[in-house]
């Protein structure tokens, strides 16, 4: 494959400072955030009249014999799935300047429907009439009728940079990930994404699906079709993209027409609550969706929650291996493109930041979504990419190569490539964007990928390690017993008593501002009821504080049954017990005792182990437990035992089985703390000058 076959940097400052100059001249009517709502319309506008500007008077021409005319015969007059059937173009429309709103809104009713739409999504109608009541219509449409945006000009390529720095220049404020990514970042994509398992896309006329679910302007699509054209030309390249911001998808679908690709394939939609392609798996997905976006809760956008929550519960559904928390969809997005790839050649890049990897303990969606990844054996690479190549953030980001056709050597491993330090610095920075990722780190981090080899920059791992057992682990239930004022004020604290009187609850109830329910006045009544009874407990055993200490459950029980003249029901008893117990190793050790079931205790020794003093453990699956728990554990508590508490037989099932992939500890490099006489001599000399700007 020819690596090099990517675009070189593009010179557009000529185009940009032209746009940027008329959406200058919106200040006073429009405030800079405004701006958008008028350039970008415009700017569609006047590349679709020069690309059409050869072929426009035959397409009049046929219109005017016959208005009838079918759309596909116009179509194949504009040499493009669109048309303008009016006599007017930008520079027309300025002969008659008292006129130029209705004229510019006769125009653009011209346009082929699919046209016609774009600009209505961008409520575009309402600006030509603001435009012209601030008198500011004439001199827009006469600035943009100059810009040369012709495709024979402009390129496909450049057009997509001119439009992502639009985008870029009007969304600097927009949440991390949600637009747009450097066209450095995308080529690197494409480059992974093509390295390996694509021998097939050589085939003449070859038939090759691309879907990008966030698409943003269409760049990642138009990269990855132009670079495969330039080893295939006879490729049959399909493009597919939702995107469900107006103006990026605005743009996306203007560039997608002048390509010739179909516009039912671009669509106006949200990820999360369609796919918009269900009947068509894709040779290759690759996107950059939102980080941190929210797809639940109060801020989440209206009908994405219930949504996602409704195609979970499908039978195929496209997330099946779980939801992960409420305030990040990036995980859904990852389901998402799984579910859309071809089922044995479908190959995927998208960008997550660090979050996907580790976020969420065992249970957690995020865990058992990375777990489903890595049983599936889909996850080939995660490649770290440096802070600062983002417009909108400086967070560090990752690369994620999914495939559903590994190679021999891959299958059941990942592979790391830590990239954070290939990247050349930008000479001016773009927003947050200080860095960008040069051919020559392509080629560089490529190769790291392909040649699949462990080395200072590439780790290589099966996937069982990123799998993990939690544990939990407990000491043996040694507990000594008493009747002390610090005993008495931990059985308060821990509210050992609530099953007689629970204040909390009753301030609750007493304080709730609507009706109580018959259920809970019954709560009320009881606690009303059964106070009198907590007092005296209280009471009795204030009266019985001493600094005598039991060693023994069995011995203290019977001891509290007789200052209570055995009138305490037994479970009231064992409540008290336990609240006036604290951990002590000089206690006996329980047992089990026949007929409990609740305990936790060993099955051979019949020994019981005490809940207060659980902890957890993750323990790698690769991992002995018993090797582990000697190593790690028994050398600080010899007397502790791990215990695996999974069960999936319950109705909200107990999952002790997860997923992590802490990418960074791989690539850990100590640095030694530096020497003390040099931090000395650092102090000293700070100390001296401040001394020094005190005596001036």
């Amino acid at each position: 494959m020819n690596r090099n076959s990517f675009e070189e940097e593009i010179n557009i400052s000529q185009e940009i400072n032209m746009i940027w100059n008329i959406a200058n001249k919106l200040r006073g009517p429009y405030k800079p955030e405004a701006y958008k709502d008028v350039i970008i319309p415009m700017t569609i506008i006047r590349r679709f009249e020069c690309a059409l500007e050869e072929t426009k008077q035959d397409v009049i021409d046929t219109y005017k014999k016959d208005k009838e005319t079918p759309r596909q015969i116009l179509c194949n007059l504009s040499k493009y799935d669109f048309y303008n059937t009016s006599d007017y173009n930008l520079k027309k429309l300025l002969d008659e300047q008292d006129l130029i709103a209705d004229n510019f809104r006769e125009y653009i009713k011209g346009f082929s429907d699919n046209i016609i739409s774009i600009l209505e999504n961008l409520d575009f109608d309402k600006q030509i009439t603001k435009l012209n009541n601030t008198k500011r219509l004439f001199g827009v449409i006469q600035e943009f009728s100059e810009i040369d945006l012709s495709p024979k000009t402009i390129d496909n390529i450049k057009m997509g940079y001119i439009f992502e720095d639009l985008i870029r220049r009007f969304s600097e404020n927009a949440n991390a990930g949600d637009h747009y990514t450097g066209r450095d970042i995308i080529k690197l994509m494409v480059s992974l994404l093509l390295a390996e398992g694509c021998d097939d896309i050589y085939d003449e006329n070859k038939v090759i699906t691309i879907l990008d679910q966030a698409a943003g302007t269409g760049g990642m699509l138009s990269t990855s079709s132009n670079h495969i054209h330039s080893f295939n030309e006879s490729a049959d390249i399909r493009l597919f993209a939702q995107e469900n911001n107006p103006e990026s998808y605005a743009m996306c679908l203007a560039e997608m027409l002048i390509r010739g690709q179909p516009a039912d394939n671009i669509r106006l939609a949200d990820t999360m609550v369609e796919d918009c392609f269900k009947n068509i798996k894709m040779r290759f997905v690759i996107e950059n969706p939102p980080f941190g976006m929210k797809w639940g809760g109060k801020d989440a956008p209206d009908g994405v929650e219930d949504a996602v929550k409704k195609e979970h519960k499908k039978d195929n559904s496209r997330f099946p291996a779980g939801l992960p928390g409420t305030g990040d969809m990036q995980m859904l997005f990852l389901q998402s493109a799984i579910d859309k790839l071809d089922e044995k050649k479908g190959r995927c890049a998208i960008i997550e930041n660090g979050s996907p990897l580790f976020k969420g303990g065992t249970s957690s969606g995020e865990s058992q979504i990375r777990r489903w990844i890595l049983e599936e054996d889909l996850l080939e690479a995660i490649i770290q990419l440096s802070e600062d190549q983002f417009y909108n953030t400086n967070i560090t980001t990752y690369i994620w190569i999914i495939s559903k056709n590994k190679r021999k050597e891959r299958e059941g491993k990942v592979q790391l490539i830590d990239a954070s330090s290939m990247y050349e610095d930008l000479r001016k920075s773009l927003g947050k964007k200080r860095k960008k990722i040069s051919s020559k780190n392509r080629e560089t981090i490529t190769k790291l990928y392909n040649n699949f080899e462990e080395n200072e920059y590439s780790k290589i791992f099966n996937n069982e390690e990123f799998l993990y057992k939690e544990y939990s682990v407990y000491q043996p239930l040694q507990r000594s017993y008493g009747i002390t004022e610090e005993r008495i004020k931990n059985l308060i604290m821990k509210k050992s008593l609530k099953s007689i009187y629970d204040q909390d609850k009753v301030t609750k109830l007493e304080q709730k501002e609507t009706e109580l329910t018959s259920k809970e006045e019954e709560q009320l009544e009881k606690n009303y009821n059964q106070k009198p009874l907590y007092n005296k407990i209280l009471t009795i055993l204030k009266e019985n504080i001493s600094d005598e200490i039991f060693l023994s459950k069995k011995e203290f029980n019977k001891y509290l049954k007789e200052i209570f003249d055995n009138n305490l029901e037994k479970k009231h008893l064992n409540n008290i017990s336990k609240g006036l117990s604290i951990m002590d190793k000089n206690a006996e050790i329980e047992t089990k005792k026949k007929g409990t079931t609740s305990d936790i205790w060993d099955e051979n020794t019949g020994i019981l182990y005490d809940k207060e003093t659980k902890d957890t453990e993750i323990v790698k699956l690769s991992e002995n437990i018993d090797e582990y728990m000697k190593q790690e554990v028994l050398p600080y508590l010899p007397d502790a035992k791990a215990f695996f508490e999974e069960n999936m037989t319950k109705k909200n099932p107990s999952i002790k089985t997860g997923a992590e992939i802490n990418f960074k500890k791989y690539f850990y490099t100590y640095t030694p703390p530096r020497d003390l006489e040099e931090i000395e001599k650092d102090i000293n000399k700070i100390t001296n000058e401040l001394k020094n700007l005190m005596e001036e």
